[in-house]
């Protein structure tokens, strides 16, 4: 058997082992065996089947927003650029200029985000318009007039792109299906928040973080983790033993955790009840699959987006949010400093989770599945989606 054919039979496997394991109902659901987190083929095939083909989320619709502005984005290894034109709508572009593949926003010289009238490569100065259906059309290349050159026919590659409750959806497959349909039941759990007019006020991001992005999707959508992981910054205010998981089925998921009970019965499984009956104070979650969670409480929320850069490596990038208005209340700066700490630190605390597990998942002989306790549902669904897409 060659190289290729050996390869292609552990991918054969790992396939027919998902398939398994998407059968199985809750109570003896499993988790995925560890090559499904080190394989570099599973990998290329999740590229291939998922991540160039589903909806991704990739920013705020706040970082363009107005007609000129312009966002860089590096998505699976293909260069882009979010541009808004002067009627607000925003294009997803191609950065790679079509003379000579030069990066026409590179990250040398050029911010991530500005405003601009044009895209200019600074190559050759070939420039590329912005403007509505024109938007990537060549406007100019000079001392091209001596050869047989078609510039009318001359266009940087577009790729679709919608506005999510405020959030940007990329997807780089042109045959898709839109993504609005697919998440109306999540719109109406969230509608009563309106997050599509939320501020953002600090965005960081974790660069090749050294786990499969199944590990930190995984990771991002349970609160079991909270008493062991977080059990100094989360546990105590958001006890993840209490949070209720919704059922639901397909891309997208929901949980809910309320907020520490004062008067709780430790002595007992639950809490006391309430003696008012208004909302519970508590977090909301919401996931979407492949590589998107929005923790929402009452007056501020943080999304986290994951995108894979190897099969043991991906990015992370976090983003706060408050409603509008909030920005501008006094002692808001102050508030800052310990929501950009809080955030760090709940982070940092994720990250050693994250080393930790992939590490276990490359130790030898290598450990046998493991098993999904009742608040690990979105997992479960999860392992139901892959095999939607990748079988």
């Amino acid at each position: 058997m060659t190289l290729d054919q050996t390869k292609a039979e552990a991918l054969r496997e790992m396939l027919a082992e998902l398939r398994r394991l998407a059968a199985l109902p809750l109570e003896r659901g499993q988790t995925l065996p560890p090559h499904a987190y080190t394989s570099p083929e599973l990998y290329e095939w999740e590229v291939e089947r998922i991540f160039r083909r589903e909806w991704l989320c990739v920013a705020r619709a706040e970082e363009i927003p107005q007609p000129g502005s312009y966002l860089r984005l590096d998505v699976l290894g293909t260069p882009l650029v979010i541009t808004r034109d002067e009627e607000g709508e925003l294009h997803a572009l191609s950065r790679v200029c079509r003379h000579r593949f030069m990066d026409l926003l590179p990250p040398e010289t050029v911010p991530e985000q500005g405003c601009l009238k044009r895209l200019t490569c600074p190559y050759h100065t070939w420039t590329y318009r912005l403007n509505g259906q024109y938007a990537g059309q060549l406007a100019g290349a000079p001392l091209m007039q001596r050869v047989d050159f078609d510039q009318a026919g001359c266009r940087l590659p577009a790729h679709r792109v919608e506005v999510w409750n405020g959030f940007v959806m990329l997807n780089l497959d042109p045959g898709a299906a839109p993504a609005a349909p697919e998440l109306h039941e999540l719109d109406l759990r969230l509608s009563g928040h309106n997050i599509a007019d939320w501020v953002s006020v600090h965005t960081q991001t974790w660069e090749g973080v050294p786990a499969n992005w199944k590990v930190a999707v995984e990771n991002g959508s349970e609160n079991y983790h909270h008493m062991g992981t977080h059990a100094a910054t989360l546990e105590p205010v958001l006890p993840g033993r209490d949070t209720e998981v919704h059922e639901c089925d397909g891309r997208w998921f929901t949980m809910f955790t309320p907020l520490s009970d004062p008067e709780r019965d430790d002595t007992g499984p639950g809490r006391h009840p309430r003696s008012d009956q208004g909302p519970r104070p508590g977090m909301l979650i919401a996931g979407i699959f492949p590589q998107f969670v929005l923790a929402l409480l009452p007056d501020s929320a943080v999304s986290i987006r994951w995108l894979p850069t190897g099969p043991a490596t991906h990015d992370t990038r976090i983003t706060a949010m408050v409603p509008p208005g909030v920005p501008d209340t006094p002692g808001f700066e102050e508030q800052m400093v310990g929501i950009r700490a809080q955030i760090a630190r709940i982070q940092e605390e994720d990250l050693v989770a994250a080393r930790g597990v992939q590490r276990g998942l490359a130790s030898h002989p290598a450990p046998s599945n493991g098993r999904f306790s009742h608040l690990e549902r979105p997992l479960w669904q999860f392992q139901r989606y892959l095999a939607e897409r990748l079988l």
